[in-house]
């Protein structure tokens, strides 16, 4: 290539943003034990960074075509440094969970400019090698968290997990400003405000709602309250979006059965397949007795698998049709997450790896024909905004996933424990409670506990699948131009 420099810049940003997603996972017990949080607060842990992720996205992207995407990528870098120290300075878990927050702001704006800049710099054949490139950065991010997480954990502790973002972010700024070309959307462009703060309050009332019901019960006040409150942003969200000049997403896109399957497809996805991996570290470290850095290697069977198959797809089932991979994929998700939900108190970690093998086959399959789907549903000029409401729905799926998993097992612990022991145990509180109850009781409550939350997302998957299958095999793709101009649409430069 003709120049490496953007590329290196935005892949070194894209692998700590992403890196962050699924390095907490392994620390969580560490987290609870040190700041002695809740299994909600663990919730939020992981959930804060996502939801603000997903949340924001689309408007910091929309901003970024305005303000300038260098410029935007280089304050969201600095926003999620700053939230990293943070995080690695919290005295408890209210302030950890809101620099988690914090750092997903950052990350939305360095993650919707990411695929912007190297669309604006990169053409042709140069865009296909860079394109290849991000997507194996990003996919060996979630492949090194638990790993990385677990080696800093064990370590020199929890904290380093978030410090070791420091050094890294004041490199890519440097690197960004220096080699980085400004970059900016068509002019006229404005800003949907009032549809990413409707966007932001329906995301995170529902997942609130969620984690309420599972502490206080699905008819608690608290709990319906903000059901209400998310079902009424939603109706906010839907207004505004079929009124405004340039809305975040374009509502009638969805009647498009190929885009409608893709967005089910990718919603359900990320929930599914790593929606129940917070609290399988749980178990293995807080009942099994692994360490850290053992947890974090459990799931290499499942990361390892999702590369070599996504290599696979990428070279030998070019032309496949979408409604194939990403359907088939989302099946063999299903089945993985089946297979794992066999555990009971005398269970070790290997029980998962049959199935920790098929969610990686799955997720290899569906990763790198998703978002091809989803450009492939729409015309040209709304290729920005189909690859922009993937990445959003994929994080809102893994931020709902977290929350409804966490629910489901803590209402199946309380058929052997009583409710507080319960969401203790879930929390990473086992040690507290073995004085009080046979360890064979706990593993067995814990066990019983994820083999709900795994048939829920395995049922989950499945009827996504089909769905997949059906409406996307429905759709017809966009025209494609023989001259290869559709090839060049695949990075949505615009919105």
């Amino acid at each position: 290539m003709r120049t490496w420099g953007t590329l290196t810049a935005v892949c070194l940003g894209t692998f700590m943003l992403l890196l962050d997603v699924t390095i907490v996972v392994v620390a969580l017990p560490d987290m609870a034990a040190s700041l002695h949080a809740s299994l909600g607060d663990l919730q939020w842990v992981v959930d804060g960074y996502a939801l603000a992720l997903a949340a924001l996205l689309l408007g910091v992207g929309a901003a970024a075509d305005v303000l300038g995407r260098r410029r935007v990528h280089v304050a969201g870098v600095a926003v999620f440094a700053v939230a990293s120290l943070l995080c690695g300075l919290a005295s408890g878990p209210g302030t950890l969970v809101a620099a988690r927050a914090l750092q997903g702001l950052g990350a939305a704006a360095m993650f919707a400019t990411t695929l912007p800049l190297l669309g604006s710099v990169y053409q042709g054949r140069q865009r296909s090698a860079a394109l290849g490139v991000w997507g194996a950065v990003s996919g060996g991010a979630a492949a090194v968290g638990p790993v990385l997480g677990g080696l800093l954990t064990e370590g020199p502790g929890w904290r380093w997990i978030f410090f070791v973002n420091l050094p890294v972010s004041v490199l890519e700024v440097w690197l960004t400003l220096r080699v980085v070309p400004e970059s900016r959307g068509a002019r006229g462009m404005s800003v949907d405000w009032a549809g990413t703060a409707a966007f932001a309050v329906f995301a995170g009332g529902a997942t609130y709602a969620v984690v309420r019901a599972g502490e206080d019960g699905w008819t608690a006040a608290a709990t319906l309250t903000a059901f209400a409150a998310a079902a009424l942003a939603l109706v906010v969200f839907v207004l505004v979006e079929r009124r405004v000049a340039h809305p975040l997403l374009d509502l009638s896109l969805l009647r498009r059965p190929a885009f409608a399957g893709v967005m089910v497809g990718s919603f359900a996805f990320n929930g599914v397949a790593f929606g129940g991996v917070p609290y399988l570290s749980l178990w293995m470290q807080t009942l099994l007795g692994l360490s850290p850095v053992r947890g974090g290697l459990t799931l290499l069977p499942m990361t390892v698998v999702s590369m070599l198959v996504a290599v696979l797809v990428g070279r030998l089932l070019h032309g496949v049709p979408a409604w194939l991979t990403v359907g088939g994929g989302l099946l063999l998700i299903a089945a993985g997450t089946l297979c794992q939900a066999v555990l009971d108190a005398g269970s070790g970690w290997t029980a998962l790896v049959p199935g920790f093998v098929l969610v990686g086959a799955g997720t290899g399959f569906v990763v790198p024909t998703v978002s091809g789907a989803a450009l492939a549903a729409v015309p040209p000029e709304r290729a920005g905004m189909a690859g922009g409401a993937v990445n959003t729905v994929r994080q809102l799926g893994y931020a709902l996933g977290v929350a409804v998993f966490g629910t489901v097992l803590t209402s199946r612990m309380t058929g052997a424990l009583p409710g507080g022991a319960a969401h203790a145990l879930a929390g990473g509180g086992a040690g507290a409670l073995r004085g009080g109850f046979p360890e064979h009781t706990l593993r067995g409550a814990f066990a019983s506990g994820l083999n709900g939350a795994l048939v829920v997302a395995g049922l989950t998957g499945m009827a996504a699948g089909v769905l997949v299958l059906l409406l996307v095999r429905r759709g017809r793709p966009a025209p494609r131009n023989p001259s290869g101009a559709h090839r060049q649409q695949a990075v949505p430069v615009h919105r």
